[in-house]
């Protein structure tokens, strides 16, 4: 286990830092300092999350070293990193039928040369019908011949990376009230099928009025899971692109600290909402911006242009 006594006795349950977390330094979290990193960095240029929030993909590549890079430093030994990610398709120009970027490769392949063990990765499938047949897809429709498939994607990853291998005889050393309240239920991991590598989960729905409306959330069940089976209570997991909240908000439903960083200031008011009623405070750090709502405008331009009709393909 890392140290929890590292964080001020004072310190509150729940800690978020708005800023930049290239700029992140120990004043924020102590080296070794986390039990767990629970997360999903932006995807790169996704077309209705994140348009045109990086230059170029080397840009959004150096995000994800400086993202490992920090890791390493504020996870304890042989502690775990979870991403959620996946690989993004970006339209690049007028009549582009987009390029693939693969972000799972070269999340991983940043991982490993930063020094981290890969562990596993663990396959969320969304609902099939929740996915309606996209203008990508259709195209082998309108042309159902050789060359003309574009599958439509209800899936995405969650790495399972380890900082160096985890000494096991720590958990001795644990209060045995702590380590049987931390006990996992095999019950519900056989039933509900946490064992496999691939995980059904419901994703959060676009429904008008949820907190998280217009944010790329993951549902709270991906956090519950694998804080559940990677950490014990009262140990600290951290979200280093907090989003809405939804790590921490789980962490604390489940007896464990949480520290959030995210660099859009627009998403303090998603988090005081989600987090209502909670102990924690938010904190201003170097970097910080305003993003959200220049990002939903360029999302409403999207959407604008997706709805038009699809333009027919000549053999």
């Amino acid at each position: 286990m890392s140290p929890k006594s590292k964080r001020s006795k004072d310190a509150p349950s729940l800690q978020v830092f708005f800023g930049d977390l290239r700029k992140m330094t120990s004043r924020e979290i102590a080296d070794g300092e986390v039990s767990l990193i629970v997360t999903s960095p932006p995807y790169y240029n996704a077309p209705f999350d994140y348009p045109d929030l990086f230059p170029t993909y080397d840009d959004y590549l150096d995000l994800i070293k400086s993202f490992a890079s920090q890791s390493k430093r504020v996870l304890g030994k042989g502690r775990i990193c979870a991403i959620v990610t996946d690989d993004m398709l970006v339209k690049e120009g007028d009549g582009s039928r987009g390029r693939k970027y693969p972000l799972v490769a070269d999340t991983t392949r940043i991982f490993l040369d930063e020094g981290f063990l890969y562990r596993d990765k663990i396959t969320w499938v969304k609902p099939v019908g929740y996915t309606r047949i996209s203008r990508r897809s259709g195209v082998v429709l309108q042309h159902p011949y050789p060359m003309y498939f574009y599958p439509d994607n209800i899936q995405e990853s969650i790495l399972l990376f380890q900082n160096g291998e985890f000494d096991y005889a720590h958990l001795k050393d644990a209060p045995k009230k702590i380590l049987e309240s931390s006990k996992i239920d095999t019950t519900k991991l056989n039933k509900e099928r946490w064992n496999l590598t691939v995980w059904n989960i419901t994703n959060v729905l676009p429904m008008a009025g949820r907190v998280e409306e217009g944010i790329a959330a993951f549902p709270d069940e991906i956090p519950r899971r694998l804080i559940k089976l990677f950490t014990m209570i009262g140990e600290t997991v951290f979200d280093p692109f907090a989003g809405s909240g939804t790590t921490l908000k789980v962490a604390k439903e489940l007896g464990r600290e949480g520290i959030g960083y995210e660099i859009d200031l627009e998403l303090k008011r998603v988090i005081r909402k989600k987090l209502a009623g909670e102990n924690f405070v938010t904190e201003d750090r170097a970097g910080a911006r305003r993003l959200r709502k220049s990002l939903q405008t360029k999302i409403h331009q999207q959407r604008s242009v997706a709805k038009s009709p699809v333009p027919r393909l000549i053999l």
